[in-house]
């Protein structure tokens, strides 16, 4: 999954675009280098964001999505949002999933509106929002908590109709960086939803702080993470890097298959 920010202050600076011709040119190099999906997002969710309101965020994801379709119609478009509005305006323009990183904390109409679009749906863990989700994260368990909220979720959205769900544990999002390294050591224990597993750690300061290396510098480091993730069970790496992810999956299948 190759992530599209139409946004000017996401983390990596080489994840942001805004000009219609630069978007273009990265979604069809994301698509030649082997991404199966392209994610666009309309608001950075980085630690200490400043929240994007609903009109804002569609004025900046709804032209990028008609403009993908009609250009790339074989693209499956994911619209990274918490907004249910934004939901289904993305999807009515060409998208194909929804990847909402609230698990419907955010917009109480949601799951309605999924149940409405019948689409694959990603629900991701966090502990609180991008302003305070990094204001001392505490677990007494990370894994058996993670796993009752995804336990509790997936009983809505199955008495909703939705069954096609992933899941993504939320590196970075209110867990500090030794939760994130125990989670990705315990991904395996996911499995027990029989359901496809998101990992997005691409560059992010899990690494970072670790090499203690900026965004720029974490690709290597991204690299290592992609690969013990699939070793561990996750089944879409969502990246910044398509061309070097794709690299890891060769790779690990090459060994493992």
């Amino acid at each position: 999954m190759g992530i599209l920010n139409i946004t000017p202050d996401s983390f990596y600076e080489g994840s942001r675009f805004k000009d219609e011709n630069k978007i273009l040119l990265k979604v069809e190099q994301m698509l030649l280098a082997g991404a199966t999906f392209i994610d666009i997002g309309g608001q950075s969710t980085r630690p200490g964001a400043i929240e994007v309101g609903q009109e804002e965020e569609l004025s900046r994801v709804l032209p990028a999505i008609q403009q993908i379709s009609k250009q790339f119609p074989e693209a499956l478009i994911s619209i990274d949002t918490y907004y249910a509005s934004v939901a289904k305006a993305a999807i009515e323009s060409g998208a194909a999933m929804v990847n909402d990183i609230a698990a419907g904390d955010k917009d109480p109409t949601m799951f309605a509106t999924l149940a409405e679009l019948k689409v694959p749906y990603i629900m991701m863990h966090k502990k609180g929002n991008p302003q305070n989700m990094q204001h001392a994260p505490a677990y007494e368990n990370i894994v058996l908590e993670i796993a009752a909220y995804f336990s509790r979720k997936l009983a809505e959205l199955n008495a909703l109709g939705i069954p096609d769900i992933i899941l993504d544990p939320g590196f970075g999002f209110g867990k500090t960086l030794a939760h994130n390294y125990e989670l990705l050591n315990k991904l395996d224990h996911f499995k027990i939803f029989e359901l496809p597993i998101l990992v997005g750690v691409s560059r992010k300061s899990m690494i970072q702080k670790l090499l203690q290396v900026d965004a720029a510098e974490a690709l290597n480091g991204t690299s290592v993470l992609h690969t013990m993730a699939l070793v561990k069970g996750a089944k879409i790496l969502r990246v910044h890097d398509v061309k070097e992810a794709m690299e890891c999956v060769k790779l690990y299948q090459a060994t493992f298959a």
